[in-house]
């Protein structure tokens, strides 16, 4: 089996070189504490008397997890290994750091591992006297059904899902409310994606899944998990209209909603390529007398270097278009 061609020096420290050159980077938005080097902390979003958003997950998903905090959005997050979870320690260092006092959340893809160690920092957290919640995002149709929706695992739609919490916490909404707002936003956002090559891991630099030249998988999850099927590669429209399909039908809305759009690459995807989908999703969703408010088309999500993507749509109503709408000011994303 060939190896891929990285830009890295060895492997096992890519995490950590890759933390060192984003705070170098973006010394205006992120700082870490001392003695905790896989604790991500925005400069400008803690406060007193306002709720801590702490995100994380594993690495190798990049702008995820890191690049949303900041101002209005997330305020702090937890780095694991690539595609591993943080350990406890990390989350508990993010959510100490940027604690105002007034209760802690949560928020992470729906993968064991990080429910495990993300409730054994809730759990110590508590010990200290900080109230901590958590609200997993769960917005992958593909992996499990709609009547078993809290299996399904937390792929892009984190994106949208983040920002309404965050907006919430920026508002200085109290812990219930945030917490509210972010499993609203959790039950009206839906995502399917496609895989056309594998990714490889930067100790390896190996093919983590064998998908030949010449097929897809639909359905697969941005670490390689299975999706629900696979063919022959076919053409983005058929792409395009067989996620929407799937889609559409769980979300049973009326003409006349409001939807926000996510096209976003699994690491390799050119933009040409997901500007060239989202002409088909435009068409679809006024085929379906649905009104667009806002579309990002990007690497949102990414995994390493995988060709693919993923196609996300939340169902808006007022407060989450208010939410979606209300600035952020991260790393690598603003709004």
């Amino acid at each position: 089996m060939s190896v891929t061609q990285k830009l890295i020096n060895d492997g096992n420290a890519a995490v950590d070189e890759m933390l060192a050159g984003i705070i170098a980077a973006h010394p205006d938005h992120l700082w870490r504490p001392e003695n905790a080097p896989r604790a991500v902390i925005a400069r400008h979003g803690p406060r007193p008397g306002k709720v801590a958003l702490v995100i994380g997950g594993g690495s190798g998903h990049e702008p995820t997890f890191l690049g949303y905090v900041g101002k209005g959005l997330a305020d702090a997050a937890a780095i694991g290994n690539v595609f591993a979870s943080p350990p406890p320690q990390p989350a508990v260092d993010a959510a100490m750091a940027a604690s105002g006092d007034a209760g802690v959340l949560f928020m992470y893809g729906n993968y064991a591992g990080d429910v495990m160690n993300f409730d054994m920092a809730a759990e110590l957290l508590e010990m200290e006297g900080i109230e901590a919640r958590t609200v997993l995002t769960t917005d992958d149709i593909a992996s499990a059904p709609r009547d078993q929706r809290q299996k399904r695992r937390g792929v892009a739609g984190n994106v949208f899902i983040f920002k309404a919490a965050g907006a919430a916490a920026d508002m200085m909404m109290p812990l219930d409310e945030v917490e509210r707002v972010a499993r609203r936003a959790n039950d009206r956002t839906f995502t399917m994606g496609v895989a056309l090559s594998s990714c490889s891991l930067p100790q390896t630099r190996k093919p983590s899944f064998d998908l030949p030249v010449g097929e897809m998988e639909i359905g697969m999850g941005i670490h390689g998990e299975p999706g629900v099927r696979r063919g022959p590669l076919r053409s983005a429209n058929d792409v395009a209209d067989e996620i929407m399909d799937a889609i559409l039908a769980e979300m049973k809305v009326p003409a006349g909603d409001r939807v926000a759009v996510l096209v976003n690459s699994l690491g390799a995807t050119p933009l040409m390529e997901l500007y060239i989908l989202n002409a088909r999703i435009a068409e679809r969703l006024k085929a379906a007398g649905l009104v667009v408010h806002k579309t990002l088309v990007g690497p949102y999500c990414t995994s390493l270097d995988m060709a693919g993507a993923s196609i996300t749509i939340m169902h808006l109503d007022d407060e989450l278009q208010r939410m979606i709408d209300h600035p952020c000011d991260c790393a690598m994303f603003r709004s």
